[in-house]
Parts: structure tokens; C-alpha cells; sequence
């Protein structure tokens, strides 16, 4: 059977030169070419947010990128579902410090949960505000609440013994001033409303994380 005989099937397309001949081109060209575009494209989409706090246009993107609007409106469609793709592959980047033993002493589990959380914080902080101009946005809706949910789990690991002897109620309410004062917004209001440095907003949040465990526990457990 001929080489034409398999045009269009796998990664291969038939294709005929100017004398007629027919060749098979393989896909893999093109492929490599839009993978490298698509790189290029979010690669240049997450320094642009890094340096800004600001959801840069699509025109923007394609002249850091270096390839067409055409191209990025190809991959992407619309600046939002770039917006989405760029927060997803920044969330992959991160390297979220395990939470560790929680039979070590309160203090240095509350030093250890702070100093992590602020640590993975601060390398989204332009990504968070960012993502303001499209608060509403179903996709970062989501991605929101299950990183909600992932801290709430952390909270409830780093501090077990803590947590154990409370009543159901009382746990929960505590793990819900917890995620809300340590929350990303949280610190985004000490860095960037405030001007906090880096060491003096973690501070505060190890004086609030202290003052909330400490609150909790001089009530009765059960309430």
C-alpha cells in the first residue's frame, strides 16, 4: 500500500507540490509549534501579572510572547479562559511546605503554619489582585473555594490535638476565624494596603493565630 494510502490518518496529512506529487506531512512539526506557542503565551501572561497585579490584554501578551493575537485567541479564545490557564499552571508551580507533625509544641506548629502559608502567599499576591477584574468569573470561583477548602484541612491537621478536644460547633467556628484571618485577602490587606514587610506582616499573623488558639481554648470545650 502506498504512503498516500495513509493521508490523514495518525499525525500524518496528504499533501501535493507543485508537480503533482503527493507527500505525507507529519503532524509533529505543528504540534511542537503550537505547544511552544502555547508556552510562550502563558509564560509571558505570568510575568506580565508579576510585574503589574494587572490581568494584561491579549494584545499585550502577544507582543511579549513574541507570536500573533491571532494565535493567543486560538489557544485560549477569550482573555479569561487565559487568565484561568495562567492561575492553574502558578498554582503547579508552588511548593506548598508539608504541614508537618502535629505533636510538636503549639508554638512552633503556629510559626511552622504561618510561615509556610505566608511564604506561598506572597508569590500570588499580583495573581490575587489580579484576578479582581474577574471576581465574578465561574472557573476562579471554584479554584477559590477549593483552596478554601484545602487550608481548612491543613488547619485541622497542624493543629489536631487542639482541635480534638472540642465540641463540633467549637471547631468549626474556630477553623472559620482561622480561614478568614489568615486567608489570602487577609494578607494581601498587610502587604499591599498596609505596606507591611514581609516579617512584620507574618508577625502579626503569628500574634493573631496565637490569640485566636488561645481565646478558644480558655472557654469550656463544650459548649
Amino acid at each position: 500500500m502506498s504512503e498516500a494510502a495513509f493521508a490523514g490518518r495518525g499525525d500524518a496529512v496528504a499533501h501535493n507540490d507543485e508537480a503533482g506529487t503527493t507527500k505525507v506531512v507529519h503532524r509533529d512539526g505543528r504540534n511542537r509549534r503550537a505547544v511552544e506557542t502555547r508556552r510562550k503565551v502563558i509564560a509571558a501572561a505570568k510575568a506580565m501579572i508579576s510585574e503589574t497585579s494587572t490581568a494584561p490584554t491579549v494584545v499585550a501578551v502577544a507582543r511579549r510572547a513574541d507570536v500573533s493575537v491571532r494565535s493567543v485567541f486560538q489557544h485560549f479564545g477569550d482573555v479569561e479562559s487565559l487568565f484561568v490557564t495562567v492561575m492553574d499552571s502558578i498554582r503547579q508551580d508552588l511548593v506548598v511546605p508539608p504541614v508537618g507533625s502535629n505533636d510538636r509544641p503549639l508554638t512552633v506548629r503556629i510559626a511552622s503554619v504561618v510561615q509556610g502559608l505566608a511564604e506561598v502567599f506572597d508569590k500570588i499576591v499580583p495573581l490575587r489582585v489580579a484576578a479582581g477584574q474577574f471576581a465574578g468569573h465561574p472557573a476562579l470561583i471554584e479554584r477559590g473555594l477549593a483552596s478554601k477548602r484545602e487550608l481548612r484541612a491543613a488547619t485541622f491537621e497542624a493543629f489536631a490535638p487542639e482541635f480534638g478536644v472540642l465540641s463540633e460547633q467549637a471547631r468549626e467556628e474556630l477553623a472559620d476565624a482561622i480561614g478568614a484571618a489568615l486567608s489570602l485577602d487577609a494578607w494581601v490587606v498587610l502587604r499591599r494596603r498596609d505596606g507591611l514587610s514581609f516579617e512584620r506582616a507574618t508577625a502579626v499573623w503569628r500574634l493573631t493565630l496565637t490569640a485566636l488558639l488561645a481565646h478558644r481554648f480558655a472557654a469550656p470545650a463544650a459548649e
